[in-house]
Formats: C-alpha cells, structure tokens, sequence
C-alpha cells in the first residue's frame, strides 16, 4: 500500500467520513473547503494522526498550512 492510499483510508476511517472511499480523494484536490470539506477540527486531528502514523510532527501553521493542501502536499 502507498503512502497515499494509507493517509486516504486513514483519513476516511478516523476523521468518519461517511460515503467517501479512497477513489473519491483525488490525490491533488484540496482537504479543506471546498474539496474534501474538513475543519479545523479536523486538521487538529490530521496533525496527530501524521504523528502517531509516520512519525512526522508538524509544528507550527506555517507548515500545516503547506502540509494539509491535498493528500499529495502530506503525502
């Protein structure tokens, strides 16, 4: 399994999006507003997810910001 298809199905089974599969993340559409539709809340979530997952901490919003674009940006 790659690195994408771990973060989608991550993302779908802890953050509950119901009615989303990994086919319907397009690798380069946005997480947030009007792509995926997530939240802050869900970016809180994101951040220890890629943490406890990969190991990988995002520190400040700078980098979140840049990270959190779109499933190849945290990829």
């Amino acid at each position: 399994m790659t690195i994408k298809e771990q973060l989608k199905l991550t993302l779908i089974s802890e953050l509950n999006l119901e009615d989303v599969t990994p086919e319907d993340i397009e690798d380069d559409a946005p997480l947030f507003g009007d792509g995926l539709g997530l939240d802050s809340l869900d970016a809180v979530e994101i951040v220890v997810l890629v943490q406890r997952l990969f190991g990988v901490e995002i520190k400040n919003m700078e980098e979140g910001r840049t990270a959190f674009q779109s499933i190849n940006a945290l990829a």
